[in-house]
């Protein structure tokens, strides 16, 4: 099973419908479910939803510290793993609510049969401005650097776009790819 977290963001529902119809179990819960309790659940990875700002993340920074299973954040979710492992972010220079093209640098893991290319929903203020050092780049934008990352050595990612909305061409695969790592 997947446990989403939602962070209270617009489509963290859509993340959960979007595992349904792939097929793969999930729970979407609160963010302020404690980390004892998701490790009851014995979840094979988690996803950490979109939300408004860093203030209503309830306990994400403790998930993203304390579980070890592989982790996908999604917008605010990116952004967290980026603060917990010490990157750096700031309100972004222009705020994306549209369609973007990302360039997939590497097919790491989430992006396997998607590159080079892939036109994307963005949707948020904040961005990732600095790679904590442990992480690499996978996705670029003209609009936003760092579109997509990966921990060097843990299975952990990071998007700023969001897989989970219609949009965003063969968002789906990127869940169906991290579903593939949760079951390494």
């Amino acid at each position: 099973m997947i446990v989403i977290i939602d962070n209270y963001g617009q489509y963290n529902h859509r993340i959960y419908r979007t595992l349904r119809y792939l097929g793969i179990k999930c729970k979407l819960i609160e963010n302020n479910t404690s980390v004892k309790e998701i490790e009851k659940m014995d979840p094979l990875g988690l996803i950490i939803g979109g939300g408004p700002s860093i203030e209503r993340s309830g306990n994400c920074k403790e998930y993203i510290k304390k579980l070890d299973i592989p982790i996908l954040g999604i917008c605010l979710g990116h952004q967290l793993i980026a603060l917990v492992f010490g990157g750096k972010l700031r309100s972004a220079e222009f705020e994306e609510y549209a369609m973007v093209e990302i360039d997939i640098i590497d097919e790491n893991d989430i992006f396997i049969g998607l590159g080079p290319k892939m036109r994307v929903w963005a949707s948020h203020k904040d961005e990732v401005i600095k790679l904590p050092s442990n992480f690499e780049l996978l996705a670029s934008s003209k609009m936003c650097k760092i579109e997509a990352m990966k921990h060097c050595k843990k299975p952990i990612y990071g998007v700023q776009f969001h897989p989970e909305v219609h949009h965003t061409e063969n968002g789906e695969k990127i869940f169906a790819n991290f579903y593939e790592v949760c079951k390494r």
